[in-house]
């Protein structure tokens, strides 16, 4: 019954669209996953967890290593092929080994995850690096799109299979940066004439706080000189 429950969640991975060159063929998720679960005992405690846990890892190393570099999306059928058999026969010479705990199988997955990521890099890379050369010498059989699960019949490549930008998408992209570029100009235009405005005005409001000042001091004086006019007279009208 596990092991049915653990298809079953390959199935529905598979289904949410977790792919990369090796899970394009759904036969080959389920010779792993029962390969993987031919490797734990049934009497292990929380088999069905650490199955689980094992074999996300082994899908999703595929998919990161083909969806982590738009160069890396495209492999020859056979190349595929052969990686998967590598692949098989790693987990086979495991399952060959005497059972020494949950601890011990992690550690000799974790080996031939490393190993089959560095294998499946290195052969993406040197096929796209041919198939994406300007002397493209591409015999083999179909290719396949490690995104789409779609084989191909071109043999070379190039545009966004080569890590190469689409021209649509670069002009709309050039078009976004000279709109993003003019709207910070005209934020800076602005954010400038508001200061030359608040400067402007911060200098004719102290030209009139002058202009005040010294209107007041004249008046005042006026004012003062008529209180002494007005003092001098009463004096002399005293005397008298």
């Amino acid at each position: 019954m596990g092991d049915l429950w653990l298809l079953l969640l390959l199935h529905l991975t598979i289904f949410h669209g977790v792919k990369g060159c090796l899970e394009c063929d759904p036969k080959f998720i389920e010779d792993i996953g029962s390969l993987l679960a031919n490797l734990v005992p049934p009497e292990v405690p929380g088999r069905t967890h650490l199955l689980e846990r094992q074999i996300k890892e082994m899908i999703r190393l595929s998919f990161k290593v083909s969806h982590g570099d738009k160069m890396l999306r495209v492999l020859a059928v056979q190349k595929v092929v052969k990686l998967r058999t590598w692949l098989k026969n790693e987990l086979y010479k495991v399952g060959n080994e005497t059972w020494k705990g949950g601890f011990i199988l992690q550690g000799k997955l974790l080996d031939v995850r490393q190993n089959l990521e560095s294998k499946l890099t290195e052969i993406l890379k040197n096929f796209s690096e041919v198939a994406c050369s300007e002397d493209c010498v591409v015999t083999e059989g179909p290719i396949l799109d490690c995104w789409t699960c779609l084989r191909l019949t071109t043999r070379c490549f190039k545009g966004e299979y080569c890590g190469e930008e689409d021209s649509r998408k670069a002009e709309n992209r050039e078009i976004s940066l000279f709109l993003i570029l003019l709207a910070e100009a005209v934020i800076l235009g602005s954010a400038l004439l508001l200061f030359r405005f608040c400067v402007f005005h911060q200098r004719k409001m102290k030209a009139i706080r002058r202009s005040l000042k010294k209107y007041l001091e004249r008046k005042l004086e006026e004012l003062l000189g008529v209180i002494d006019e007005m003092e001098e007279k009463e004096d002399f009208e005293i005397r008298k």
